[in-house]
């Protein structure tokens, strides 16, 4: 019977890597990553000298490469001075980028999917869609092995009122839209709903209770409604985080998004008894948070590997507009990301679940998966340790999809997907963003070819 299921596997194994053979490093049915740093994905400290052995898409050992016993006929990858993480759980991401001031979105169902594997994204919830069915399609696609990339979660649309900020997104009129637009889409295999800034708070009830009555999830960016608001009304996560919350602004009015502004945000105190008691609600009612601190930062440093991926006008429309920006707008990025960063790790040491994402929006600057990258960076230098950082790009993402059990940190039994990293990013956080190979359910993809591929796409498709 093993025999057998190990047949049908290698057969299907074939099936779905012909297509995509000039992009993967090594689909060996059984390889020993030897002699690597692991960072499991659990917040557990760093462990040197590790072996890795893969096998029908399975992490089948794990442990010092001295107690590891590697199994006759292996591909063994010799990984000395590399770090393997578990493959990253992106849950907030898109495939539409922004077009620079003219309100439509572009989709890329081509080019991100694998932006993002090769960055070392292997798990991928969107959280929202512009264009759903296209979303839907890629996922299809992608697990019929016929494109490459994450092992894709779609959020369909936008539960948005009047007041969208581009005509892509259909705008509710009633709980009655909103149950309708859930039933929809849940109908076509959306597996989570995106509530945004100008829902009422009679749209999102009727939208979580259509979601929930499927066994389904609602996320949101919110504003019209404050956090406490959606946590009594159910809603499962949070997206941003405290710098989207409009209950702390007194120009607030119900069910209306006030304008945000760098005074208010910087007037609000995290350890504040307004914002313990948010962050109280929130965890007693298991609603966990996304981070997304790199769609934030406004201009960071520009570098190579950025400007390649851009089309060529992506890339003069992207400077153009950076060049304009006016000093307090860095100011305010820097405040933000201050702020938010101060209420993550007190959510985090009250027991709450924090996720991360790119969020491949904002002015251009965040990239599908090197942003998830940067989330990285960016949790490690408002204080998390590199491990805690990690889990929290890892783990915690599969545990709010309910897949813990199966991805999510470097375990025994649990699908082969990890990211390889050339370097330590426990001593040198920016190494993270060297990823070499990324294993998707035990096919290890190289990242460079992946890279390549799409280079200078972003902004066309």
């Amino acid at each position: 019977m093993r025999t057998l299921a190990a047949f049908v596997f290698t057969i299907s194994l074939l099936a779905q890597t012909t297509a995509l053979q000039p992009l993967i490093r090594t689909n060996a049915p059984i390889i020993a990553l030897t002699h690597v740093r692991v960072i499991d994905g659990t917040g557990a400290p760093v462990r040197t000298d590790q072996t890795i052995v893969i096998s029908a898409s399975k992490i089948q050992a794990v442990g010092n490469a001295s107690d590891v016993a590697i199994p006759t006929g292996a591909q063994i990858l010799d990984l000395s001075g590399h770090t393997v993480i578990p493959g990253l759980v992106g849950m907030h991401e898109h495939l539409f980028y922004p077009s620079f001031g003219f309100g439509v979105y572009t989709e890329h169902a081509y080019s991100f999917p694998r932006f993002y594997l090769a960055s070392g994204v292997t798990t991928a919830r969107t959280a929202g869609a512009l264009e759903t069915h296209t979303d839907l399609m890629v996922k299809k696609w992608i697990d019929e092995g016929r494109n490459p990339g994450p092992k894709m979660h779609i959020t369909a649309g936008y539960l948005e009122g009047p007041g969208s900020f581009t005509p892509q997104m259909l705008e509710l009129q009633s709980p009655e839209d909103a149950r309708a637009f859930v039933e929809y889409w849940a109908g076509r295999g959306a597996t989570s709903f995106k509530a945004y800034m100008n829902i009422t708070r009679a749209e999102l009830k009727a939208a979580i209770g259509a979601a929930h009555a499927r066994g389904l999830k609602v996320t949101g960016h919110l504003c019209s409604v404050g956090f406490r608001e959606a946590v009594a009304l159910g809603i499962d996560n949070l997206e941003h985080g405290l710098i989207v919350d409009s209950e702390f602004d007194p120009a607030k009015r119900p069910d209306s998004c006030p304008p945000s502004s760098p005074a208010q945000l910087a007037a609000v105190d995290v350890t504040g008894a307004e914002v313990q008691q948010t962050i109280r609600e929130l965890v007693q009612h298991k609603v966990a948070v996304t981070s997304t601190l790199a769609v934030f930062e406004v201009a960071p440093t520009l570098q190579q590997r950025f400007l390649d991926a851009l089309s060529p006008q992506a890339g003069l429309n992207y400077l153009a507009a950076r060049d304009r920006l006016p000093e307090a707008s860095h100011k305010y990025s820097a405040l933000r990301i201050r702020k938010e960063v101060e209420f993550e790790r007190a959510f985090v040491k009250a027991g709450g679940l924090l996720v991360a994402g790119a969020d491949p929006t904002g002015n251009g600057s965040a990239l599908p998966g090197f942003a998830d990258q940067r989330n990285i960076e960016l949790l490690v230098a408002g204080g998390f340790t590199v491990p805690e950082a990690i889990q929290v790009a890892t783990l915690n993402g599969a545990k709010l999809l309910g897949l813990d059990q199966q991805i999510g940190s470097v375990t025994l039994g649990k699908a082969a997907d990890l990211a390889v990293v050339q370097g330590d990013p426990a001593t040198r956080i920016e190494d993270i963003e060297q990823v070499r190979i990324v294993f998707k359910d035990g096919i290890g993809y190289d990242s460079a070819k992946l890279l390549e591929s799409v280079r200078g796409m972003i902004g066309m498709h």
